[in-house]
């Protein structure tokens, strides 16, 4: 197989951590296994300042010189702009100029969080997206929902590509010694708005909860539900180990375009309870783990009665090396040399 250069550019890098980070992290690993050349462009290498509302994102300032040396130094066969950003803008801008074919993706429901934060209407995100993703050759997008809710709203060039999940972490970890009544109900991810974490959080069920995860709501929801056990930040084999000692995994956003740690959870033969929505539902439905339900108590109730073995199964076909497959067959068809 031949070798290429790959550039990616994204605005979301360690030591954020989220699905996009994640995603990225490992398609990187993985190309570099099959032999390719990968360069990254990300805030790490700017200036950067803190997001309005999430500080936990730095925003890179004053960086349109330097992407410009380093797109013209890697001289890249294959150009990927991740991130919606301030690099990213910039990435596109400079491939604009110079006549650079480049793929693009689409990872968050981007429109729906600025709602959430600042009540800018989910239109004007979406014309901003359009905008944005409109010079790419393909949009690589996470779901076939996503892919069909895109579609709607008048994006074009759209390509689904899927997650994967390390099975040597969340299918084998030992169980966190945890002393909580049972069932233990489980969260794992940021803790924001966006998530809407309450309607787990304000649901009466017996056993316990867990939330694992940082962010901008951590310390409002630690000190109001002050029966939960909030962990914090933990790393992967942690989150892994967490997970194995927990019954049930809630997904309760409704705005997320896949939810890695959904089949995160799966590999540990945790089921989930989640709403019909992108993301849940296409992992989730017509399978044996599907417990789904518009009532979040329901589906948790739901949950309990899913066997361990079922949800594995449905991991198992979720992978990096695929993951990294599909992206390589979208974005060779841009080479540019």
């Amino acid at each position: 197989m031949k070798s290429y250069k790959i550039l990616i550019v994204t605005d979301a890098w360690h030591p954020q951590v989220n699905g996009v980070v994640t995603t990225l992290s490992y398609l990187v690993e993985e190309l570099k296994k099959q032999k390719h050349e990968v360069f990254l462009i990300t805030p790490n290498d700017f200036i950067t300042v803190p997001c309005p509302t999430y500080p936990e994102i730095k925003l890179s300032i004053n960086a349109y010189p330097k992407i410009y040396k380093k797109i013209k130094e890697i001289k890249a066969h294959i150009v990927h702009i991740a991130t919606e950003g301030p690099l990213g803008f910039f990435a596109r801008r400079y491939c604009m100029k110079n006549n650079i074919k480049f793929t693009s993706s689409l990872h968050t429901k981007f429109a729906e969080y600025v709602n959430k934060r600042t009540h800018i209407p989910v239109s004007v995100g979406y014309s901003f997206l359009r905008y944005f993703h409109k010079p790419a050759n393909k949009i690589l997008v996470t779901t076939k929902n996503m892919e069909n809710e895109l579609a709607n709203r008048n994006f074009k060039n759209l390509v689904v590509w899927s997650r994967g999940v390390n099975k040597s972490i969340f299918g084998k970890a030992e169980k966190a010694n945890v002393s909580l009544p049972s069932p233990i109900y489980i969260y794992v991810g940021r803790v924001a708005i966006e998530k809407n974490i309450k309607a787990f959080l304000d649901i009466q069920i017996e056993g316990s909860k867990i939330v694992v995860g940082d962010g901008p709501q951590f310390n409002e929801l630690k000190k109001k539900y002050k029966d939960v056990l909030f962990t914090g930040m933990l790393k992967e084999k942690e989150v892994a180990s967490y997970l194995a000692a927990s019954d049930v995994f809630v997904f309760p956003s409704k705005t997320d375009t896949f939810g890695i740690v959904i089949i995160e959870a799966l590999a540990a033969g945790v089921p989930v309870a989640a709403y019909p929505v992108t993301g849940p539902l296409d992992i989730l439905k017509n399978t044996k783990a599907d417990c789904l339900d518009w009532d979040l108590k329901e589906s948790m109730k739901k949950a309990l009665n899913i066997k361990k073995e079922e949800c594995k199964e449905i991991a198992k076909q979720y992978t990096w090396e695929n993951c990294a497959k599909v992206f390589l067959q979208t974005a060779s068809v841009n080479l540019q040399f």
